[in-house]
């Protein structure tokens, strides 16, 4: 799937893992030539001045520096939309999440909202809406005792680095940064926010050895120097090449054949496969996606965090990377320039590893996006065609918010998407999503989160 035209906010810190990141399902990222990507970059001529940076730099440059891309005059709206901006039923969910988590923590004297990446605020004026809309909250929702004043007790938090947008509802706090840690109560969202946090991009050389890529503003390539230690060590625990080593992903060493085996015969490891990582496979590096995660989760003195991306787990990594570009609603060559978006899939899991370590943290887990808005009381059913004689109008718009649903809800769409929902404090997933098989998150070489369960 591609992003289509659309709604979007601007701005971000990567640093502090503020910002916005609001994009729709892609498929994308780069391969080798005759595999529907880019050919593996090569390394400079000894000597040879290049002008390039990292990606992980580039990608905050292009993005979010002056003239960047979410600060161009027509904004993302002319280039993508979300889940948010595909439908109002989406928002709908996310207020029915809102009242479970508000049960779950016993309907406290103030309870936020904090959306993380809020864009223009679509989401938190469609829950806003919600909220105080008859019949708009989720169907099966049972008005508990301190649930109705919700609307009066709800702290609605955007966290955005761009304007203030004019004309949004005036309840609706917006600061640049996240709030302190352990300072708010509630359900934080953070809604394709995480994709959009730059992270550098790794190639396995001619030799087996992975390097930083580093890329000009007009995109093109060539490989730097070899991983440093600290993205070496995150390779090796969250996004492992066959046979590669955890110090530094080094070969495994070699030694000579020796007399018995002939003259001709191959150099021998001493451990490992032949091949210990295919030259031109590529990855992103997703530390600064968990350092971002982590301090978002920490803001949470008691609730839920959610985020919500296109994500791929240890289990599936994509060989090739994802990293691609979006412009005027279609998937483009990624490049550092301003012109375009620039996103790239990510690493959940490893994620919700930083997540989990946060203090009064419990297990997470992840669902998709379709079993969840299922959960969360989005049928997405065709009203009875009999409707459509006595009440025409009805039927017709019951039939577009089926449709709406659907498209939410589509296993090859926007259903694929991956909730990561951590508790915080007393707080379960299971007090607000009961569903009955979570999909498993792989522990990190047996020393990460626990299993869903």
């Amino acid at each position: 799937m591609t992003r289509g035209p659309g709604a979007a906010g601007d701005g971000a810190d990567a640093a502090s893992g503020v910002g916005r990141a609001e994009g729709a399902h892609c498929v994308g990222g780069t391969g080798p030539a005759g595999a529907g990507g880019r050919a593996p970059s090569s390394p400079p001529p000894p000597g040879a001045p290049s002008g390039r940076t990292g990606w992980r730099a580039a990608a905050e440059r292009a993005l979010y520096g002056p003239g960047g891309f979410y600060h161009r005059p027509e904004g993302p709206a002319g280039h993508f939309r979300t889940s948010v901006h595909a439908s109002p039923l989406y928002a709908r969910a996310v207020a029915t999440l809102l009242t479970r988590v508000d049960a779950a923590l016993g309907h406290p004297a103030e309870l936020a909202l904090l959306d993380v990446g809020a864009g223009r605020g679509e989401l938190l004026t469609g829950v806003l809406d919600a909220l105080t809309t008859p019949g708009q909250r989720g169907a099966g929702e049972r008005s508990d005792a301190g649930a109705g004043d919700l609307a009066a007790r709800l702290r609605p938090c955007a966290v955005e680095r761009a304007q203030r947008p004019a004309g949004l509802d005036p309840r609706v706090e917006w600061r640049a940064e996240l709030p302190a840690p352990g300072s708010l109560t509630g359900l934080l969202i953070a809604n394709e926010w995480l994709d959009n946090v730059p992270v550098d991009v790794v190639e396995v050389d001619p030799d087996g050895v992975p390097r930083q890529v580093r890329v000009a503003p007009d995109g093109t390539e060539e490989l730097g120097d070899p991983v440093p230690p600290a993205d070496a060590a995150w390779l090796a625990d969250w996004w492992p090449w066959p046979g590669a080593t955890e110090a530094g992903l080094e070969p495994e060493p070699v030694r000579d054949a020796g007399p018995d085996h002939g003259s001709d015969a191959e150099p021998v490891r001493d451990a490992g496969p032949e091949v210990w990582a295919e030259p031109g496979s590529r990855a992103e590096v997703g530390a600064p996606r968990d350092a971002a995660w982590a301090r978002a989760v920490r803001s949470l003195h008691a609730g839920l965090a959610v985020a919500v991306d296109y994500a791929h787990t240890r289990a599936s990594r994509p060989p090739y990377g994802t990293l691609t570009g979006f412009r005027d609603g279609r998937e483009v060559r990624p490049v550092p320039d301003g012109s375009c978006d620039l996103t790239a899939h990510v690493a959940l899991d490893a994620c919700a590893a930083a997540g989990a370590r946060a203090e009064r943290a419990g297990t997470p887990v992840l669902h998709t996006q379709r079993d969840t808005l299922r959960a969360l009381g989005l049928a997405g059913r065709r009203p009875p065609l009999a409707r459509a004689s006595t009440d025409p109008a009805g039927y017709l718009r019951a039939l577009s918010l089926a449709g709406e649903a659907a498209e939410l809800t589509d296993p090859a769409g926007l259903g694929d998407f991956r909730w990561l929902c951590q508790p915080v404090g007393p707080v379960t997933v299971a007090d607000v999503l009961p569903l009955s098989l979570p999909l498993p998150i792989p522990p990190r070489d047996g020393s990460g989160p626990p299993r869903a369960s």
